[in-house]
């Protein structure tokens, strides 16, 4: 019997991995949502919103395939449980995956110099650093998320800096509601790869690749899985003392039960992709939840 391999766009797709979209999705919704909500002297711009959501589209599936050529050009994708990668499997060259990390850069680049523009030439410095921490995540001489370091990237770039710049973008201000809800975005944000790195213990350990998960083990690395949502919980609480129609964003939590039952029970490598995906929609359902809470 004979498997039939991906080709094509499917195969772009596949390397764009569509499951971690949802992080790119939850900080503009939500700090658009705070932007909404806002009651300051300053002009909406919501064009500049959707803007801010495209930048944060292509910076995460700049990072998806810049983290598939170095884990791909290192060796480190050669024994691993998850979906396909592109370099990985051999099926697309390198300098190919590498060029198409460049392209979604260089969108987000271009989109997020006409929103700085636009608002403030700072955001130029913010953007820079995104756009180099995502590369720098897997690549680069010493790529930090091979000393444990991933997690701290994901929660403050996607949580922090991607909540309160949607914010400040639309409408040139921040609010403590809207540092309250980007904890709350950036705690799922890390969920999402805790539960990645989980699954990826055993190879990433027999390649060294030395992730927090790998550092703290497997126990202790599901510990840290369930404290990101209860951290979630908490952040969405605080947001209810400013803006109580934030409370239903807790509604969206329980859709991670099912995953932190199975987490809970000790799964492991494959069992671990279906756990994957709950998060991601945990992070949409939550999200959503939160941002009409806020506006309501």
């Amino acid at each position: 019997m004979t498997t039939t391999q991906p080709s094509g766009v499917q195969l772009w797709i596949l390397g764009a991995r569509l499951r971690t979209l949802p992080a790119a999705v939850m900080p503009v919704m939500v700090g658009s949502a705070c932007a909404g909500a806002f009651e300051g002297d300053g002009n909406k711009r919501w064009v500049l919103g959707l803007l801010a959501l495209i930048v944060s589209l292509a910076l995460q599936v700049g990072v998806n395939y810049a983290n598939d050529y170095s884990d791909g050009v290192r060796g480190t994708d050669s024994s691993r449980v998850g979906p396909l990668r592109l370099v990985g499997s051999g099926l697309v060259e390198p300098r190919v995956v590498k060029r198409a990390a460049f392209v979604a850069f260089g969108i987000a680049a271009v989109v997020g110099l006409v929103i700085a523009i636009a608002t403030s030439l700072w955001l130029v410095v913010i953007g820079a650093a995104c756009i180099g921490a995502g590369w720098l995540y897997t690549g680069g001489p010493k790529p930090y998320g091979y000393m444990g370091l991933g997690e701290l990237f994901v929660f403050v770039f996607f949580g922090l800096i991607a909540t309160c710049g949607t914010m400040f973008v639309v409408v040139q201000h921040v609010t403590v509601l809207c540092v309250y809800a980007s904890v709350a975005v950036g705690c799922l944000a890390v969920a999402l790869l805790v539960i990645n790195n989980l699954r990826d213990i055993p190879g990433d350990t027999e390649v060294g690749k030395v992730t927090l998960a790998v550092r703290l083990g497997d126990n202790k690395t599901r510990t840290l899985f369930y404290a990101l949502f209860v951290a979630c919980a908490l952040a969405i609480v605080m947001c209810g003392m400013s803006r109580a129609g934030a409370l239903v964003g807790l509604v969206g939590l329980l859709v991670a039960v099912p995953a932190l039952r199975t987490v809970r029970r000790g799964a492991d490598g494959r069992d671990l992709i279906a756990v994957l995906a709950t998060t991601g929609k945990t992070q949409m359902a939550t999200g959503v939840l939160l941002a009409l809470g806020v506006l309501l």
